[in-house]
């Protein structure tokens, strides 16, 4: 994977390879949470409504788990 100017990795591809796979875990969890959330009389949420809210929740997240993937690619490069 190409470096970027100040030679770190860049987080921005990493996330685009992630984000399809993040956005999915973040609508499948949000999905269980609103299950969860009719045990104390919440409304439960509908599958388009979760795959919604994990689109939009999915681009932080994403961010997160790219800077993540970094840190740990940098550390296993390091102790080589």
């Amino acid at each position: 994977m190409r470096r970027g100017p100040d030679g770190r990795r860049s987080v921005a591809r990493l996330a685009a390879l992630l984000y399809p796979f993040v956005a999915a875990a973040m609508a499948i969890n949000i999905f269980l949470l609103g299950l969860m959330g009719q045990a104390v009389g919440l409304p439960a949420l509908t599958p388009v409504t979760s795959l919604g809210l994990g689109i939009v929740t999915g681009i932080p997240a994403t961010w997160l788990a790219g800077r993540w993937l970094r840190s740990l690619i940098e550390e296993a490069e390091d102790g080589q």
